[in-house]
């Protein structure tokens, strides 16, 4: 929320597997994508900062005796404020965000995270596209 993506991106996995699907865009899909879609997204904000997160659910693979792999995920409402593009005025901005996560060398990374700006019910036209 502050401009800058690498904070993002050190938490994101490097594997050409990874995906992002963001407000500002298709998905992108595969590390180089990705890290210019991160980029392009933090480029919109600045003097930002995070002021709440609320966890809607979250699961790990490794909760299960009979699985090898690691992966867990998180279905939160993320709530923010940020200056958004040449405004001089913080903006609140709130998005639902999927994030999934794998563990990769012992550290969990990112390999999937969607976000979006509806929190609120739509009505079913919402999805018409003329």
């Amino acid at each position: 929320m502050r401009g800058n993506a690498e904070g993002y991106k050190r938490v994101y996995s490097r594997r050409e597997d990874v995906t992002l699907a963001n407000p500002f865009g298709p998905p992108a899909r595969g590390w180089e994508e990705v890290a210019k879609t991160l980029e392009r997204a933090a480029s919109h904000y600045r003097d930002g900062q995070a002021t709440g997160f609320e966890n809607v659910a979250k699961y790990t693979t490794d909760e299960l005796a009979y699985t090898t792999d690691e992966l867990a995920y998180t279905v939160e409402i993320e709530r923010c404020q940020a200056k958004v593009e040449g405004r001089d005025d913080l903006s609140p901005i709130t998005v639902r965000v999927t994030t999934i996560f794998r563990s990769e060398a012992g550290e969990w990374k990112v390999v999937h995270r969607h976000a979006d700006p509806i929190t609120t019910a739509q009505p079913a036209e919402s999805v018409i596209q003329e």
